[in-house]
């Protein structure tokens, strides 16, 4: 039966690639984002790069827009595709946004980090985590922040969005590793993508999203008894 996974903050970076690179190991992959025409431009360019190397057949991608803030349209999406695969092996925790900014921001733009970037990702942890307890088995890897373990000037809330990811996901790695539910949370430095565009640290010296395609591969390539709690992956530059 071919394995199921959910990729959100799939429009572009990290989430794109890490798409790409499941579906090319024979995946069916769920995308999604809040740009309908963004997604279909990411399908169609895996679709049309190659023949997974798993199956050696046009990769089966769906695409869902929507905003990870609406829990009703998380679960329904879900519910979509556990009604068509039956399954979810993998979920890749993705979405998020930064936000420069600490006491100084207004409530709004605070709630508006802490929303997308911890109840985002908490809105499909609760949609899809009774899904997987019932096949007693599945992966689930949320994306971070080395933001999310060390906190800097001028990044109050992006922070605090992070280390809220980092302790949620270390409480159901507890809860869940003992039923055969892998958790692993990623707490990546700069990453070379449109969201750090505007950073300090030079381009040539930042990560790239496929650092982090190669660790979710080596994530899942692990035997059933090894589980990663977190992993920071530092790049060439470091701002302490």
């Amino acid at each position: 039966m071919k394995k199921v996974a959910i990729v959100t903050g799939a429009s572009r970076g990290i989430g794109a690639c890490v798409a790409a690179g499941l579906a090319e190991d024979g995946y069916a992959v769920a995308l999604t984002a809040r740009s309908k025409q963004s997604l279909e431009e990411v399908a169609a360019r895996i679709k049309g790069n190659a023949f997974t190397k798993a199956s050696h057949s046009t990769p089966e991608i769906f695409t869902f827009a929507l905003d990870v803030q609406d829990h009703a349209a998380v679960e329904n999406m879900v519910s979509s595709v556990v009604s068509s695969k039956e399954r979810i092996d993998l979920l890749f925790n993705n979405a998020g946004l930064g936000q420069e900014g600490s006491v100084d921001l207004s409530h709004e733009e605070f709630d508006r980090v802490l929303s997308v970037n911890l109840k985002g990702a908490f809105n499909f942890l609760k949609a899809v985590v009774p899904i997987m307890k019932k096949q007693g088995e599945g992966t689930i890897i949320n994306v971070a922040s080395r933001a999310g373990k060390i906190g800097f000037a001028n990044s109050g809330a992006y922070a605090a969005s992070k280390f809220g990811l980092v302790g949620l996901s270390e409480s159901l790695y507890r809860e869940l590793c003992p039923l055969g539910i892998k958790v692993s949370t990623l707490c990546p430095s700069w990453v070379d993508t449109e969201m750090t565009k505007d950073a300090l640290v030079p381009p040539e010296d930042m990560l790239v999203p496929d650092d982090l395609l190669k660790t979710v591969r080596w994530l899942l390539s692990l035997s059933p008894a090894a589980v990663v709690k977190d992993l920071i992956i530092e790049c060439k530059t470091r701002i302490a």
